[in-house]
């Protein structure tokens, strides 16, 4: 018997019935989401693997042999070819020029992302960053403080948690002239699924300034083409994208930009020549200089075969999924009131689905207008096997301001008599009593189906008094 729930979401979104290979792809590939009766929504926290990803890495690894890359004896060979192979995959994937720039293996983004920080030459320099940044975005501003450089953030504002485009315009019209700018911003944010636009990149680069791309939630769903928008640091972890393996991301770098960096140390593979007593170091050329150490050689081919696997999908159809999913998520979500009237829920971030992503950030309220705690809410989810995420997702400057939390408030609690060296999230909470200190994420992804959403949307109308 048709679903007439289904057949009103088809009405209103035609182009899902194009998606279809996907759940023939669910049955075959992701069967044990059915099988243990999971509802996965928490896609920005982390992709799913397909079964066949694994089988192929596993056949690659019984039928050959693999030794250290850091040598010229066949087994080293095998194992750089499989290496050198994927890193050209890479750039392929993201229609990057390998004249233009060069990928380097990292253990995940927050790794990429230290590389740029710890060797940026930030001196007489400006940071300039958004309010909407993961925290291995804003840590590098520790890096910038070190070094004496200006550190700017540009804010968002409610209701749709987009950035003031007047301060940030301002901002970038403003570089040093005696240094180095680096502006940094994430092509789809973690916290609210607002995208930024791509545009900002060639504005910045007008001004003078190097911009780094914080891409890690963007190309889960949406393709990025190196060949058109040219970040100067992109780093991904890819994982987020296609779920196996974990422990292993990119920094995808412009080979000028690159040029600028100046690491702090060296380590074992980044050098040419090293010497104890002649006290000196020669660092390699190219990636290789920013790769510490033996890299995961084993596991590095299973990224290509990863990659390979959404290529096989196709980013126009996974996009249009996650939008048509998402789509009625927030519709429903967003509708759904108490007796009296009171809504369930408030939405942080944008209420259609233009300029977003799949990712629904809200906060529940009782009848009275009292928020119920993000924790009870996820445990209330785990009872019935669904999966999201709660808190602000290391994304505290989004955060702050969706939950209304000011900088005087913020200056007392890290203020305050005995938390001189340590605040834990639980003194956190009693420093803004009376305030939200999370929300709940519910991240729609690339095998997401109907049944999922409407599993959630169910879970969801429990909360009604």
């Amino acid at each position: 018997m048709p679903d007439p729930e289904f057949e009103t979401f088809l009405k209103q979104y035609p182009a899902f019935a194009l998606t279809d290979s996907i759940d023939r792809l669910r049955t075959k590939d992701y069967a044990r989401l059915d099988r243990g009766e999971h509802i996965y929504l928490d896609y920005t926290g982390g992709g799913l693997y397909a079964e066949s990803q694994i089988e192929q890495h596993q056949k690659l690894l019984r039928g050959n042999v693999f030794g250290n890359p850091h040598s010229s004896n066949p087994t080293s060979l095998a194992a750089t070819e499989l290496v050198e192979g994927a890193r050209e995959y890479i750039l392929k994937f993201f229609n990057a020029d390998p004249n233009e720039y060069l990928a380097i293996f990292t253990s995940n983004a927050s790794g990429a992302l230290k590389l740029v920080g710890e060797s940026y030459p930030f001196p007489n320099g400006r940071y300039l960053l958004t309010f909407d940044n993961h925290n291995s975005v804003n840590g590098i501003r520790e890096f910038a403080h070190a070094r004496g450089a200006q550190v700017t953030y540009i804010p968002v504002a409610l209701p749709d948690m987009r950035v003031d485009v007047s301060q940030l315009d301002l901002q970038l019209a403003r570089p040093s002239k005696s240094g180095h700018n680096l502006f940094a911003y994430p092509a789809q944010s973690n916290f609210s699924s607002v995208k930024h636009p791509l545009e900002w990149i060639e504005k910045a680069h007008a001004h003078g300034w190097d911009v780094l791309l914080d891409a890690a939630a963007y190309v889960p769903t949406s393709k990025l083409d190196l060949s058109r928008v040219k970040p100067d640091f992109v780093p991904v972890s890819f994982y987020k994208i296609f779920g196996y393996p974990t422990g292993l991301g990119a920094l995808i770098a412009r080979k000028k930009a690159l040029a600028k960096l100046h690491r702090p140390w060296f380590a074992g593979g980044t050098i040419t020549v090293a010497s104890v007593q002649g006290d000196k170091y020669y660092l390699a050329e190219g990636a290789t200089a920013f790769e510490d150490g033996t890299l995961d050689y084993l596991n590095i081919p299973a990224i290509e075969i990863g990659l390979r696997h959404i290529d096989s999908i196709g980013y126009e159809i996974i996009s249009e999924r996650v939008k048509a999913l998402t789509g009625w998520l927030l519709q429903n979500l967003t509708q759904m009131k108490h007796s009296h009237g009171a809504p369930l829920v408030r939405l942080f971030g944008p209420k259609d689905t233009e300029g977003r992503g799949g990712a629904v950030t809200v906060n529940f309220y009782d009848k009275n207008g009292n928020a119920f705690d993000h924790r009870f809410i996820e445990s209330e989810a785990n009872k019935v096997n669904i999966s999201l995420r709660t808190g602000c997702f290391c994304n505290p400057g989004a955060g702050e301001i969706a939950l209304g939390i000011s900088r005087v408030e913020l200056d007392v609690c890290f203020t305050r008599p005995g938390h001189e060296e340590h605040l834990s999230i639980d003194d956190f909470r009693m420093c803004i009593d009376g305030k939200s200190s999370g929300a709940v994420r519910i991240s729609v992804g690339m095998v997401t189906n109907f049944n999922d959403v409407q599993g959630f949307l169910s879970f969801a109308r429990g909360l009604l008094s």
